[in-house]
């Protein structure tokens, strides 16, 4: 008895110095436990200043206030995404860009699923359903992503931000895949919404998403989408097409080079009836001086050719802007950012004081952190 008592007592301050040892290790973090089942857990907090010599602010999706401090976005995104088999994402946001970024039948201007799918992938095709971002545009909602504070025109006045239906991707090879869907169109999840319809008719035949993405070498990039179906026009409900391209030029290591066009039409868009049309060029150069301080310089055009997709009222709006963003990452994953923009308009559309002017003037700030 005695020696079974010893023995015990000798097992049990083994197990607790064994326990002690264990403890001193570093203990898994709660991301890195998801990572290792296939989980991943990201998001950001976006703030930004903006200052605007204009009243109100005009053509910038995400910065709209004229003299503010404004919570932009708090994102969090949860994915499940393997290779092969089952899986999907959510990604909510909460903030000022959502009411922006939000689909009409979307009631919500405060919070928003800016992604809510699910997805089975085969080596052959990768199959998602439900609520997904575009693939036009070098811009995304999502502001770590953009090399800039202010979105461009072509992101606020061109293109979609998300879709709600079907997407398959097939890959050919490592460097090309192909993108088929059919989906409600742009940015709506209910199809019966006040936006969605003009008059008692609403736009509630499916639109077609077909795109390309190829990457020849390291140094280009290359994406094409194109889209097409029935939108609300002016006058009436019509088919809406759109041809976006984006090519992207890696220098070197430092600068990167971006091109994106855009060219879009409507039917019944006009004032008149007839098919407005609408096209547009942004051109960025993207520098990394060290590994913690870059530079961003963007120029864009944007011609509205029947007043569609601006607030002029007749004839045609042609809009050019300038921007130059400068960014230093303070902290793994965090970044300060400082802006200046000029916007310009053949027409005396902004208001300033008591009266008009062709032109708008921007600087903001923006704090944001990724994790």
């Amino acid at each position: 008895m005695k020696q079974l008592s010893k023995k015990l007592l000798m097992a049990s301050a083994a197990a607790a110095v064994w326990s002690a040892a264990g403890a001193a290790e570093k203990a898994p973090t709660l991301a890195e436990v998801l990572k290792a089942s296939g989980i991943d857990v990201t998001g950001y907090l976006d703030a930004t200043y903006t200052n605007f010599d204009t009243s109100p602010p005009m053509y910038q999706a995400n910065t709209t206030e004229k003299n503010a401090f404004t919570p932009n976005a708090a994102d969090l995104a949860v994915s499940y995404l393997p290779a092969t088999g089952a899986g999907g994402m959510l990604e909510m946001m909460a903030g000022k860009d959502v009411e922006f970024n939000h689909a009409k039948g979307w009631n919500s201007t405060e919070f928003d699923l800016l992604q809510a799918y699910a997805q089975y992938a085969t080596s052959a095709v990768t199959v998602m359903a439900g609520k997904f971002t575009t693939i036009a545009g070098a811009e995304v909602p999502q502001a770590p992503s953009n090399a800039n504070i202010s979105r461009s025109l072509l992101y606020t006045l061109a293109i979609p931000v998300t879709h709600t239906g079907l997407r398959a991707t097939i890959p050919v090879s490592d460097a090309l895949k192909f993108t088929a869907g059919v989906n409600n169109g742009w940015d709506v999840v209910k199809e019966s919404a006040s936006g969605n319809c003009v008059g008692a008719n609403c736009a509630d035949a499916k639109t077609i998403e077909l795109g390309v993405a190829a990457n020849p070498s390291k140094m280009l990039g290359l994406t094409a989408a194109f889209y097409s179906g029935e939108e609300a026009g002016t006058t009436a409900v019509g088919t809406r097409n759109l041809v976006d391209v984006v090519g992207t030029f890696n220098v070197t290591d430092a600068l990167t080079l971006v091109l994106n066009y855009d060219s879009g039409d409507q039917e019944h868009g006009a004032a008149g009836g007839g098919k407005a049309k609408w096209n547009g060029v942004a051109a960025y150069a993207n520098y990394a001086f060290t590994d913690k301080l870059r530079g961003s310089l963007r120029v864009e055009s944007f011609d509205d050719k029947n007043c569609f997709r601006t607030s002029c009222t007749t004839g045609s709006q042609k809009l050019s802007e300038s921007t130059v963003t400068v960014g230093y990452m303070v902290a793994k994953g965090f970044e300060l950012r400082a802006e200046y923009r000029t916007d310009d308009s053949n027409k005396q559309v902004f208001t300033k004081g008591s009266g008009t002017t062709d032109k708008q003037n921007f600087y903001g700030l923006e704090a944001v952190y990724k994790f």
